[in-house]
Order: structure tokens, then C-alpha cells, then sequence
């Protein structure tokens, strides 16, 4: 947003005291799941407002269209006689997106991202924001129109609306006695490259001389504003024959807001920076008539809300870029095609070109001016082109807001004399912190979409590694709102586009059977049923007589893969595809689980039946006994580490087959070889072979990323387009679960299931989250291959630890034992 920043809530609350904070409002507990997701709880809606129209009314601009491109203010002013001893609740939403301040300091940003049949609302406490006498309550609010990212869906209509929780706080309900105006400052920004499809939005263009500057401030003059203009009255999810959005409380945590200084100044052209800056708050003074270019480095990939304050300079032009790396300089580098370029050691700068998004402002002229996105941005490098005019432009600041999912941190992992373990983990905590706002996304610069494929992978990650109760459980959902009347769901979502990679849908049900058992919640569980069953009917209808599947329509994606066109495997007119029929077996399994424990019992005998015959058409089918591998198509005129890893995965193989398949599978190099995304599956197949002490030697690929200086997990090997993709974060999972050996081994994590694969670890610990506390475990491996284990087990839980074909029993509590090989 472009803000007043001296007298916002950033610089006034973090920048003077520099402490982590989340944004001060509430989102409350909902309703049943039926209707409202029950989600974060922190403050109680009056239960009124679930019945029947709000008295607070959607409000837009008088005379302004209802869906084009553009930034309004709203402000409400009102006399308090004494400031409020306990809370002063309003509930509040918008379309596309707000911002909303109280006397001049920030309140509240959203609404978390969702669809018309689900909109977001937060809940916020502003009494410690309000005074005795005049009070004034102002929000920017924008509408994308065209320019919008992909994921965010509208109701194509500009709209803000503020809902008080009771009478007392009605006095601020919208409806036309509130002011507002158009923004003339702003116009969308789109004159800048990217490499690569990209979907989040446009860049903004800021006129600073039309600003109005200070509107969110209560002694702001507002009498030349108009009355808004009233529209329908707001509703929530379940009202009676309501035609708006659907007002539905955030069942998510706000977003964690940290201040964030650039560590350093790596070029300067046209002029010298001081040593101090950015790192430090170092005024620069740039003459006039002078072309000036800055390329600042964060020395690590973040997210979040970049603030530039300045001075004087009148029609002084400043462009920021933003860039996840830079490019090696060769004639074919400002193509669009990512894959035509190379980016080689992401520390290198000499010589490079900066590529990538940008906003750009025109200053004024005035003092203390400051510039913020209202979206907010991903960055390891910034670039600063300046062009000042007849007068001087002063930079007074420039620091950033990091702002992610409120993620923390819940795991330990030590391995004495492996150092780069714990660098992995931190990559992909770091991976998976930027990869989550409002949901999960598959990438944060690009594209910024929750793709279920994505989203199993950064699911479990969520649980091995955090306590979140939330965001698993409302990607879920947001899969089940996606669907399609056809029955499956999109590959993606929320998104205002369309997009179906039915592979996703699989993968979809399997993500509910991962927070089924590790997390429990049935009685939501059984609600998704119906959904996975639509999901598996649209799949059975392309079976064929012989029980396998036909071809399977839409984008079938699978990795990518260097062997696999579009990412799609290698498949037959007619179908054909192992990879196809066994991620439908993997699925039938999980939904066939589901069933019997909470669903129909006769349709998880019919799922398990429908598997079987399925599996039996495998070995006849793509089984080369000549290569000892499953091709990838009946013809075997493919092969794959992918096939034969799901192939384990399925369970057509016995444990010695596995071995031996799997072992093929790793050392033959003349496959089509799994990238960053789909080695999540094959180290699952390596553990269930009996593989795992392989684990350690089966990292390159993340082991090549650190040698080139990511700091986070990329997309693909190289030529990435995206630096940062939550699927490449797969070993924060993998540490736990086959290195340490940890996993549920009943629904909701009741039953824990212990197997060490050490690899060349002598000594090694770890802990992770557990619903019910900590799983902490602790080794040392002697010469004589005798382990001594030290395990925790959380209270109500029982267990079982494996080593080398024995079994212990294991209970709640202490315990220490020792195991010979």
C-alpha cells in the first residue's frame, strides 16, 4: 500500500521497539463445517450475525463502474464520550482487497483469500486504537479488475464493508454516511519482463503529486468526498436466499509481520552509497540531473512489503525491481523463455542482468513521502533506477515488512559432523515459511496458486515440523471447493482461472488420509467423503475392460522430468499408463481406508475390490523381466523412476522384489530420472524397500542447489524459472520420517511407529510435534553396530521401534533400549 509511513502502524510499533508481532485483530471460531470452517478462534462473532442480513451494507464509490481498476478511500468519523474499558468489535471484508487504519494507525489487512461462496471476513478488536472525542476509522481499498493475480477470485464488483458485533459498535456499520474517493495516483504497472509463465499480478504505478497524502489520519480535511454509495446489505454463508459474496469468518491466524533490513549495497552506478545503507537508516542525497542505479542484495530470498521513504526530487522517477536472482549476460537472456537462460551462483553479480517485476513512482517533490506495495513482494535482489529532474531527491529510508504465514518452527534435528543436515532443513523451513500467506502457494514469486500437488508435499511439512492446526485443514477444504460438477477438483485454488490436472485430485485424497493419520478429525473427514467419492467416479468411468484406464484427460502432470513432455509421463492413445493406473490404486487405498473407518463399509470393501483387480493388471502389463523394471507404458517403450517408485509405493512387490526394483530404479541412469518434486515419492519407495540407509546419498540435487548459493528449494534442476518451490522442501519430512524413522501408525498419530534408517550416522537426535506433545529420539550407533536409543513418546500413545528386523514395544513416557544388530 502507499501509506503515510511515519504515522503508520509499521514504523511507529515495530520500528521504534523492533520486536515480531502479528497484526492485532481477531478471527473467530465459525460454525460447523457444513457452513463455515471452523478455523482460528480468538474472539466470539454475535451469534445474530449468522442469521439473516447484517445492518452494515457493501459500499463503493458513487458514479465509479463496478469492476475496473482502481484504489478508494472510505473514512468514517464519530465522537466517543469516553474510550471503550472493554472491546469495540467490527467485523470487516472487501473486494478485491483492504487496508484499514484507526486514528492514523494500522488495524487490519484482507481478506484472506477465498471464493464469492466463501468470503473471508476478520474480526477485529480496535478499542485500543480509539479516544475519547473524535474518532475516524479509514480504509484504502482495490480492485485489480483485469490486472488481478490469478488467484484471486472477485465478485467483479469494487466493495468494502464493516460490520459492528453489536449495537454498540454500530455506529461504524457502512452504509452512505461513510466518505470516500478515488485515488487518481495509482495505474496499473506493467512495463517490465519476466522469464516464464506468471500469474501474480500486475506492478503499481504511483503519481505521488496525486496522492492524498494523510487521508488515513483523523485530522485529514474529507469535505470535499462523497457520500459512498450503498449497495446490498452483507450476509453470511447460510443466509436465505442471498445473490452476494458469502460472508464466512477467516479461519486462519493473520499474517506475521517482521521488520526486515537490507543487508547491503552491491552496486552503485552514478553515484556512492554510504557504507551504512541500507543496512542502517542512512539519508542519500541525490543531485539533480543525475541517473542513478542501486542493486541491493537481501543475501536471502523473503517476502513481504518493501518501504521506501523520500524527499524533494519533484518529478523525480523511481523504479523497483524485484528479482529472485539474477541472469548471466548472453544475447539470448532477455527472451521469455527461463530455459534459454542461466543463473549460475546466486552470490555472483558481475556482469549480470536484473530481470524481473517492478513498481514505479513519481515523486512531488514533498517531505517525508513513502512508498509501500499494497501487495506484497518477493525479493533476493532489489534494483533501484532513479532519474532525478530540476530538483534533488533525498532517500531518507528503506527497510521491508516480511510477512508470511505465522508458521513456527517446531522440530530439532542434530547430527554431529553433518553440518549441511541442518542447512538443508533450514533452506526448507525457509522454503515452506514463503511458500504460505493466505495459503499455500506453489511458488511465491511467480504464481502465488495452491496447487494440490504442491500442497500434500507442504501439508505434511506443516505437520512433521509445526504445531498449525489451520492451514492443512483449510487447504483441504479449499480442494473440496474447487470441484467441478463433473467431479474433480481444479489442479489449483482459489484461482479466477480455470485449470484441471487430474493427477492433483488423486493426490487431493491422499493429502485428507495424511491428516486423517496424523491428525485424527474424523467427523470432518467424513463430511470430505462425498468429495472423494465424485473424485474416484470420474476416474472409474475411463476404466476399461481389462481394468485399467483409459487416457486420462486434461494435463496429467506428473514432474518435470526431462523424459516427460509437458511434465506428463509417457502414455498411449489408448491409455496404457502404469503411472495413471497406480496413482488411481494409491488413491482407491487411501479413500477405501477412510471408509471403513468412519464411512460405508461396503463401499471400502468395493474401493479395496476395485484396487485389487486393478493391481492385477499391473505385473501382466508393464512388468520387463529382461530389465527388471516396470515400463511406463504396455508397449515398454518407456521406463521411469517414477513408475517403478509407485510401483513399491502401491504394493504390488514383495519386500524383496521392492529391494530389487528400487535398486534398479536408483542406478540406471538411462530412465526418465525424478526432479526435486517427485523425490518425495521415490524416497517413500526406497524406506518401504528397506532402502532408506540410502536416504543420505539419494540428496544431490539439494546438495547441487546449496553449491550454487539458493536459499531456498528450487523448482526444477537447472534452468530454473523459480527459485523457490515448497515441494523441493520434501527432506524436512524425510529427516524425521526415514532418517529418524518416525511416523503415524494410526489415525491421529495414536500409534507411533519408530524405524531408524541411519545411513552413515553414527550419532544423531531429533524431536517433532505431536498433537498430544513432543516425539523426541536420540541415537549412537557403537562400532559394533549395537544402537542405544533414547525415545520420548507424548502421553495416551503407544509404539513400536524397528531395527534391523526386531521389534520393541514402546509406551508414553521415557524409555531407553538397546539393539544389536
Amino acid at each position: 500500500m502507499y501509506i503515510c509511513l511515519p504515522t503508520n502502524l509499521i514504523p511507529n510499533y515495530i520500528m521504534k521497539h523492533r520486536f515480531f508481532f502479528l497484526f492485532s485483530f481477531l478471527i473467530p471460531f465459525s460454525l460447523s463445517a457444513q457452513i463455515h470452517l471452523a478455523g482460528y478462534k480468538q474472539a466470539e462473532i454475535n451469534p445474530d450475525l449468522f442469521e439473516g442480513r447484517w445492518q452494515a451494507r457493501w459500499i463503493s464509490l458513487p458514479d465509479e463502474p463496478a469492476n475496473v481498476y482502481g484504489v478508494y478511500h472510505f473514512r468514517k468519523s464519530f465522537e466517543l464520550n469516553e474510550i471503550p474499558t472493554g472491546k469495540f468489535v467490527v467485523h470487516v471484508s472487501a473486494d478485491n482487497r483492504y487496508k484499514l487504519y484507526v486514528n492514523g494507525r494500522f488495524a487490519s489487512l484482507g481478506p484472506a483469500r477465498g471464493d464469492i461462496y466463501n468470503w473471508n471476513f476478520e474480526t477485529v478488536d480496535i478499542a485500543p486504537f480509539l479516544k475519547k472525542g473524535k474518532n475516524t476509522l479509514a480504509a484504502v481499498v482495490w480492485n485489480y479488475a483485469e490486472h488481478k493475480p490469478v488467484a484471486q477470485i472477485s465478485f467483479n464488483q469494487t466493495g468494502f464493508i464493516l460490520q459492528g458485533n453489536t449495537p454498540a459498535e454500530a455506529v461504524v456499520n457502512t452504509n452512505n454516511s461513510w466518505l470516500c474517493t478515488k485515488n487518481e495516483a495509482y495505474q496499473p504497472w506493467n512495463e517490465w519482463t519476466v522469464l516464464g509463465y506468471y500469474a501474480a499480478g500486475s506492478g503499481e504505478y504511483l503519481q505521488a503529486a496525486s496522492y492524498p497524502w494523510g487521508w488515513e489520519k483523523t485530522e485529514y480535511n474529507d469535505s470535499h468526498w462523497k457520500n459512498a454509495r450503498n449497495g446490498i446489505e452483507g450476509a453470511m454463508k447460510g443466509a436465505r436466499d442471498y445473490p452476494g459474496r458469502l460472508l464466512t469468518p477467516n479461519p486462519i491466524p493473520p499474517m506475521e509481520m517482521t521488520v526486515e533490513r537490507l543487508p547491503a549495497t552491491v552496486v552503485s552506478e552514478g553515484m556512492d552509497c554510504p557504507e551504512s545503507f541500507p543496512m542502517h537508516t542512512s539519508p542519500i542525497l541525490i543531485p539533480a540531473h543525475r541517473s542513478v542505479r542501486l542493486l541491493l542484495d537481501n543475501q536471502q530470498l523473503t517476502t513481504g512489503y518493501l518501504s521506501l521513504h523520500f524527499s524533494g526530487g519533484k518529478n523525480a522517477e523511481v523504479q523497483i525491481g524485484y528479482a529472485e536472482a539474477l541472469y548471466e549476460n548472453n544475447s539470448e537472456a532477455t527472451t521469455k523463455s527461463y530455459r534459454l537462460n542461466v543463473k549460475n551462483h546466486r552470490d555472483d553479480v558481475k556482469g549480470k542482468l536484473f530481470i524481473g517485476y517492478s513498481d514505479k513512482l513519481i515523486a512531488d517533490g514533498g517531505k517525508g513521502r513513502s512508498f509501500t506495495s499494497l501487495w506484497w513482494r518477493t525479493w533476493r535482489y532489489l534494483e533501484l533506477q532513479i532519474t532525478t529532474g530540476e530538483e534533488a531527491l533525498t532517500l531518507d529510508d528503506i527497510y521491508a515488512a516480511f510477512s508470511a504465514y505465522p508458521f513456527k518452527d517446531e522440530y530439532t534435528f542434530s547430527a554431529p559432523g553433518h553440518p549441511e543436515l541442518n542447512k538443508m532443513l533450514d533452506i526448507g523451513w525457509r522454503t515452506a515459511r514463503l511458500c504460505a500467506n493466505e495459503t499455500y502457494m506453489d511458488c511465491p514469486y511467480y504464481e502465488q496458486l495452491q496447487y494440490f500437488g504442491d500442497t500434500r508435499i507442504q501439508a505434511m511439512i506443516t505437520l512433521f515440523n509445526t504445531r498449525d492446526p489451520y492451514m492443512v485443514k483449510l487447504a483441504i477444504e479449499q480442494g473440496r471447493r474447487s470441484i467441478v460438477p463433473d467431479g474433480i477438483t481444479m489442479s489449483r485454488y482459489p484461482s479466477g482461472l480455470h485449470q484441471f490436472i487430474p493427477s492433483f485430485s488423486l493426490w487431493w485424497i491422499c493429502m485428507g488420509h495424511d491428516y486423517w493419520m496424523y491428525r485424527g478429525d474424523e467427523t470432518y473427514l467424513k463430511s470430505l467423503l462425498p468429495s472423494f467419492r465424485g473424485v474416484l467416479s470420474w476416474y472409474e468411468r475411463l476404466l476399461k475392460p481389462d481394468r485399467s484406464l483409459g487416457y486420462v484427460p486434461e494435463w496429467f502432470f506428473a514432474d518435470w522430468s526431462a523424459g516427460f513432455p509437458n511434465g506428463e509421463p509417457i502414455r498411449e492413445k489408448e491409455g496404457n499408463s502404469a503411472f495413471q493406473d497406480l496413482l488411481y490404486i494409491l488413491a482407491l487405498d487411501a479413500a477405501s481406508e477412510m471408509e471403513e473407518a468412519f464411512g460405508i463399509a461396503s463401499l471400502s470393501q468395493y474401493y479395496r475390490n476395485l484396487a485389487g483387480q486393478i493391481r492385477n493388471t499391473i505385473r501382466s502389463k508393464y512388468w520387463d523381466e529382461e530389465r527388471g523394471l516396470f515400463a511406463d507404458t504396455h508397449d515398454h517403450r518407456a521406463y521411469s523412476q517414477h513408475v517403478n517408485s509407485l510401483v513399491v509405493l502401491a504394493g504390488i512387490l514383495t519386500k524383496e522384489e521392492a529391494a530389487q526394483v528400487m535398486g534398479k530404479t536408483l542406478s540406471s541412469q538411462d530412465i526418465a530420472q525424478a526432479t526435486i518434486y517427485f523425490r518425495y515419492y521415490v524416497h517413500q519407495a526406497m524406506n518401504k524397500a528397506g532402502l532408506g540407509d540410502a536416504l543420505l546419498d539419494n540428496l544431490q540435487i539439494w546438495r547441487d542447489q546449496m553449491a550454487l548459493g539458493l536459499t531456498t528449494w528450487a523448482e526444477m534442476p537447472e534452468p530454473s524459472r523459480s527459485d523457490c518451490h515448497a515441494w523441493g522442501a520434501s527432506p524436512n519430512i524425510e529427516f524425521y520420517r526415514i532418517l529418524l524413522g518416525i511416523e503415524s501408525h494410526a489415525p491421529g498419530f495414536k500409534k507411533i511407529r519408530i524405524a531408524p534408517s541411519l545411513g552413515e550416522l553414527k550419532t544423531v537426535s531429533g524431536a517433532m510435534p505431536h498433537p498430544a506433545g513432543n516425539i523426541s529420539v536420540s541415537y549412537v550407533l557403537d562400532k559394533k553396530e549395537t544402537l542405544k536409543a533414547h525415545i520420548i513418546l507424548p502421553p495416551g500413545t503407544t509404539g513400536t521401534f524397528l531395527w534391523k528386523g526386531k521389534e520393541y514395544a514402546l509406551t508414553a513416557g521415557e524409555q531407553t533400549l538397546t539393539a544389536e544388530s
